[in-house]
């Protein structure tokens, strides 16, 4: 009690006789993604301290120890103190108290409310309550939001209470491994991403192959089975350039475990199966020829069956995705069978079988399938939701026209989710083509987004992948616990979610979500100079930590352009310090005249949380200088006789920045004339320039030592007023070329896009 007395003799305010004190207003809802469902706000701020314990009470010990722990290490990353878990019947002020009760009132009298509901309590200390582990932890979550959007420092957070519950069971994320492989770090840093927004399954899609096979021959496709079995009947099953060991996956349940979210495991088949195919071209259709197996042969169900005993004892998760989906309609009734003989399978393996609906196309309905599966409803056409649910059918939204992320395709969303378009109409139960389902219909288990990786070839990462799905994470977790918070906007909720970052913990990943980043780092870089092809430049940056924390784990990376790393920088800084890293960009033997846009990530980690810088400039290339030359002018600097009408959209710097878009422009005279001025002496034996509408009819190249004696180098009595391509009679090394004017070919002046010298230094 002195210290709740102290707090309240603090927080007094002296008022003038004869005045009365108008009462503080209420605390609003705090600003934490998804936001919660309930809020009733008290005045004032707890302040957290070194100090601050995370306490269960001896009777929770046991229920709550691995909870309170991850609790623990996260409020010590995100707070930067060493935060301790204590067992304690009598929890102090500033502390983090975690309870059970079987009977707590955590929302409305659902399963899914039950299991996952929680009430915070935040007065002069933090109290928990939930009827389960994990309503503890997504309290958890919810306290640790409010305290990233502090300053750093500080870990406040606002006086009041809240009851918060889900209301779908399935929050969901699927990732394409099978068509590409990921860092591991990556892989678990989409657990720890997951559960930052309250999202809990996690769909591993473990096979797959390129769609169509180069010029038709399967046995040129690329394929891959990403787990790594011991046992010899399975040798050379796993894909070569990765995969997981038993002791990989037993280390992703862990991190899973440890954030309460669920993986599923898929493995598919009978389409996608090229990696099985290739282990043994016997299981295929058309002798092998073929990413179908071959279900008229007992041995290839046999053998489907034998991969699930292998494998289904790493999985800890209670459900196994079996796939099935896309199969030759005209082998029917084979896969009918297999689809029941491998998910009664499953479920002999102690678990319960998920595959994507297809039923409609393959049989025109569910007649004589197995109805204990749940269905991914990918498809109004393959199998609606509408239709699923009517045979019985507990439904996963995974709609592939909403909810599918094909990276850089130009098909379904290959740039991410649109994510304004979600904000203000999607929820759950909402599907295109009239498919929309009751918000409250009980088969309707929650919803699934999902990123494939069909363009096998395309150059990308899994930090690409991450920028794209970043802007509408937030979204989907929102949509998926709460529905929408009609007090925000679309605008003002994308600056929630950038604030919070991706969460404590993470490996890899950092949030990419506003244009330049997080402002705690600061990036300077100017854009290289225009690169001849075959040809290398030196990109450098200068990163600064511009916080009060000292920042760790810098690790710059550029994305768009083919670089390799030139120089290091320091990996961490203290505040106020600099470090320059850089970058030899190089550009293809076959480059032409373009622009490409580079992006410039430079992640850290502050207070626990991984953030990123951005900046994103552009990189044009040029075609190679003619052979024995190299290009002289984009060292050069660029003067003119005059610029139409003073406008510095159209100065002659513009002539040699490498872009075909810009252009100088002069007054409307004959007589006018722009100059390069070289970086050193050269030899310049030849010109490039590229006219604008408004060209020279006729024009002298001329060249000088000084910039005071000039002398005629080439003379152009006829332009292509295009692209004119002038030899130079300038034996010596000169400092300066001039294109002098001498007749106009319109009523304008002289306008030139570009200007290339060509020669040695």
């Amino acid at each position: 009690m002195k210290s709740l007395a102290l707090a309240l003799l603090l927080t007094t305010i002296a008022v003038p006789s004869g005045t009365t004190a108008s009462p503080a207003p209420p605390n609003p809802a705090p600003a934490v993604v998804p936001s919660l469902q309930q809020w009733t706000g008290g005045t004032g701020r707890l302040t957290l301290r070194p100090g601050t314990r995370v306490v269960v009470r001896p009777a929770d010990a046991g229920a709550l120890h691995s909870t309170a722990e991850q609790v623990a290490t996260d409020l010590d990353a995100i707070a930067g103190w060493n935060v301790r878990v204590a067992v304690d019947a009598r929890p102090r002020a500033g502390d983090v108290v975690l309870k059970l009760d079987p009977a707590a009132e955590v929302g409305p009298d659902t399963e899914v409310a039950a299991k996952e509901g929680y009430r915070l309590q935040v007065g002069d200390r933090v109290e928990i309550v939930s009827r389960t582990a994990t309503g503890a932890f997504w309290a958890s979550r919810s306290l640790l939001q409010m305290l990233v959007r502090e300053t750093p420092g500080l870990a406040t957070a606002p006086i009041g209470s809240a009851v918060d519950w889900p209301n779908y069971a399935v929050r969901g994320f699927m990732l394409d491994v099978g068509r590409r492989w990921f860092d591991q770090q990556y892989i678990r840093d989409s657990v720890r991403y997951l559960s930052w927004f309250k999202l809990n399954t996690f769909q591993l899609h473990l096979n797959d192959n390129e769609i169509s096979p180069p010029g038709g021959d399967w046995s040129k496709a690329q394929s891959a089975f990403r787990l790594a079995s011991d046992n010899p009947r399975f040798a050379g099953l796993a894909a070569k350039d990765g995969a997981f060991t038993r002791a990989d996956w037993d280390r992703l349940e862990t991190v899973a475990a440890g954030h309460h979210v669920t993986i599923v495991p898929e493995i598919d088949a009978p389409a996608h199966a090229r990696a099985f195919i290739k282990f043994d071209p016997a299981l295929g259709l058309n002798g092998g020829s073929s990413d179908h197996l071959d279900l008229g042969k007992p041995a290839t169900t046999t053998f489907m069956k034998q991969v699930f005993d292998e494998f289904t004892p790493w999985f800890r998760g209670p459900a196994v995705h079996v796939g099935a989906d896309e199969y030759p309609r005209e082998y029917a009734t084979q896969y009918r069978q297999y689809f029941n003989d491998i998910t009664a399978h499953v479920r002999s393996l102690g678990k319960s079988p998920s595959a994507w609906g297809s039923l409609s196309v393959m049989s025109g309905g569910a007649a004589g399938y197995d109805r204990d599966v749940t269905m991914n409803s990918w498809n109004n056409s393959w199998y609606g939701p509408q239709q699923a649910i009517a045979d019985g059918y507990p439904v996963i939204n995974t709609n592939d026209a909403l909810l599918y992320v094909i990276p850089f395709a130009n098909y379904y969303h290959g740039n991410g989710l649109d994510g304004r378009w979600l904000f203000d109409n999607w929820q759950p139960n909402v599907f295109p083509g009239n498919q929309t389902v009751d918000a409250g219909e009980p088969l309707l288990r929650g919803a699934m987004s999902a990123v494939w990786n069909d363009l096998v070839h395309a150059e990308y990462d899994a930090l690409d992948v991450h920028r794209l799905i970043e802007p509408t994470f937030g979204v989907l977790g929102q949509k998926m616990w709460r529905g929408k918070d009609s007090g925000l906007t679309y605008d003002a909720f994308l600056e929630r979610i950038g604030a919070l970052g991706n969460g404590p913990g993470t490996e890899l990943i950092a949030s990419t979500l506003t244009s330049t980043g997080d402002p705690r780092i600061g990036i300077t870089v100017e854009s290289p100079k225009p690169l001849p092809a075959g040809e290398s430049v030196i990109l450098s940056a200068t990163v600064t930590n511009r916080s009060s924390a000292k920042l760790t784990g810098i690790a710059p990376k550029l994305f768009g352009v083919t670089a390799t790393v030139a120089t290091h920088g320091a990996s961490q800084l203290d505040p106020g310090q600099s470090t320059v890293w850089s970058w030899r960009l190089t550009a293809s033997a076959s480059a032409t005249s373009g622009t490409v846009t580079a992006t410039l990530d430079v992640p850290a980690s502050h207070r626990g949380l991984r953030l990123t810088a951005r900046r994103q400039l552009p990189v044009r290339t040029v075609p190679a200088a003619p052979a024995g030359s190299q290009h002289l002018s984009f060292s050069a600097t660029a003067t003119a006789s005059s610029v139409e009408a003073g406008l510095d959209r159209l100065a002659a710097r513009n002539v040699n920045d490498g872009d075909l878009t810009t252009r100088w422009a002069s007054n409307y005279t004959d007589g006018e004339w722009l100059q390069l001025a070289l970086a050193e002496p050269s030899r310049v034996t030849s010109a490039r320039l590229f006219w604008e509408a408004a060209c020279a009819s006729s024009y002298r190249i001329q060249v000088s030592a000084d910039g005071t004696t000039w002398r005629d180098a080439a003379t152009v009595g006829t332009s292509t007023c295009k692209d004119d391509q002038v030899t130079l009679d300038a034996p010596d090394p000169v400092r300066f070329v001039r294109m002098q004017g001498t007749k106009r070919a319109t009523t304008y002046g002289y306008s030139l896009y570009e200007v290339w010298l060509f020669g040695t230094n």
